[in-house]
């Protein structure tokens, strides 16, 4: 029988500081947590123990010792918030249940579910993830790539440089990589990429329920030999958990919450919502993300304080600027105006990918 557990308070006695509920410890969720852990009684549920900085997490496949800067436990980070390591089964106006039974009464909710990915639950297990996925990379002649977005492109640079004895093959089922930005960038992407050796093929398709390494046919009849290969292809927006809930009507057909300019959940004055799971038409990107999460911060502090709501700050969709790493020193880069690639690009990111500036940012050292 499940356990119900109430974490909630009998009555809110004088001083007492409101709960805020925080359901997803990703990059915007573990912004928020981390903004308001000191002026309000914060719950972070999150399926795991630990925050892990997405941007770093291809550089520690060809890297391990790199996750150790780059996965956190929630704890080191979030000294005055509770954590629990659970997923969000329903909510209520007022109440979060999850899986495991934990009820948890809320004045403020913030879902921050962004995309649904199996993970680890603990950082050792995360970290040994890396150790065995460094493994199959360093023992491999070859290596299959299925995805042409921004995660199976890096990937591919992150391995074309630090093993270039290794043959590595790209397949994307559309007509250009990274078509989530321009022509221009895509194109400097292919050059990049043909240029450290790297096979790829476009307009192709794997059948992700029958690969076998190795050798894997294509529906069109091609034959592609690997000794190993990793799926990069889109994550579904983690909101299936949301049908059947109070917000369930504010799903759009991609399964995404649509907010208003305070990024409230339309609807719900005491619901935030934040990171990729909203509907904001922008790049969805990790640093916007955090900007969701300031402002939702920001606005949670004003009304946590008694502040009126029309002085709530609003967000404005970010430009389509976008950093993609190619290796370790050079990358790609779209700005309005401007597509750049080599080492300046590279400089801004493909170094450190800012595990550095973001450890900072929660208070550890870089």
């Amino acid at each position: 029988m499940c356990l119900l557990i109430s974490m909630a308070a009998a009555a809110e006695s004088a001083g007492e500081k409101k709960r805020v509920v925080v359901i997803g410890g990703g990059v915007a969720g573990s912004v928020v947590a981390k903004s308001l852990q000191f002026c309000a009684d914060v719950v972070l549920i999150d399926e795991k123990e630990y925050f892990e900085i997405p941007w770093g997490s291809l550089r520690a496949m060809v890297e391990p010792s790199f996750a150790e800067r780059s996965v956190i436990n929630h704890s080191d980070y979030l000294p005055n918030v509770r954590i629990v390591a659970s997923t969000a089964a329903n909510i209520t106006e007022r109440e979060v249940l999850t899986t495991d039974g934990h009820l948890l009464v809320y004045e403020y909710l913030v879902i921050a579910t962004g995309h649904k990915e199996a993970v680890p639950k603990t950082r050792a297990e995360r970290l040994s993830h890396y150790e065995a996925e460094f493994v199959k990379i360093n023992s491999a002649k070859s290596v299959l790539i299925v995805g042409g977005g921004p995660t199976g492109v890096e990937l591919a640079g992150e391995i074309a440089t630090d093993f270039p004895e290794k043959k590595v093959i790209l397949v994307h089922r559309g007509s250009r990589l990274l078509e989530f930005i321009g022509l221009k960038a895509s194109q400097k992407a292919l050059d990049w990429l043909i240029s450290k050796k790297v096979e790829v093929i476009l307009d192709e398709t794997i059948n992700l329920n029958t690969i076998s390494d190795p050798i894997i046919q294509t529906p069109s009849g091609e034959i592609i030999t690997a000794d190993c290969h990793f799926v990069c292809t889109g994550k579904p927006t983690g909101s299936s958990w949301l049908r059947g809930t109070i917000v369930q009507n504010n799903l759009d057909m991609q399964g995404r919450l649509m907010v208003d300019e305070n990024l409230r959940v339309r609807g719900h004055k005491n619901i935030f919502a934040v990171g990729d799971i909203t509907n904001i038409k922008e790049i969805k990107q990790g640093y916007l993300a955090q900007r969701h999460a300031e402002v939702t911060a920001k606005n949670l502090k004003l009304l946590l304080m008694g502040g009126n709501e029309s002085k709530m700050a609003t967000y404005k969709p970010g430009l389509d600027i976008a950093l993609v790493s190619l290796g370790r020193n050079e990358g790609v880069a779209q700005f309005p105006l401007l597509t750049i690639s080599g080492c300046i690009p590279g400089m801004i990111k493909s170094g450190d990918l800012y595990v550095g500036k973001t450890r900072k940012h929660l208070g550890l050292k870089p």
